[in-house]
């Protein structure tokens, strides 16, 4: 094989080849609160529960606050 083909051959299964075996997330629910104060702050609240690859489920929280 000449090195051309090799080279193609290694970024071909990097980007096909390495996402596969990996997995991605797959989101099972979102749920997106937005909350606003007398004084004009924003406070957003995001919850989000996945799937692993493995199996395995997984809750994120993120909050975030806009003062202006």
């Amino acid at each position: 094989m000449t090195k051309s083909k090799m080279s193609a051959l290694f970024l071909v299964a990097m980007f096909v080849g390495v996402p596969t075996m990996i997995g991605c997330d797959r989101e099972i629910s979102k749920e997106t609160k937005v909350r606003t104060s007398p004084d004009g702050s924003t406070k957003v609240e995001e919850k989000k529960t996945v799937e692993k690859p493995d199996g395995s489920i997984e809750t994120k929280e993120k909050k975030t606050v806009d003062n202006k």
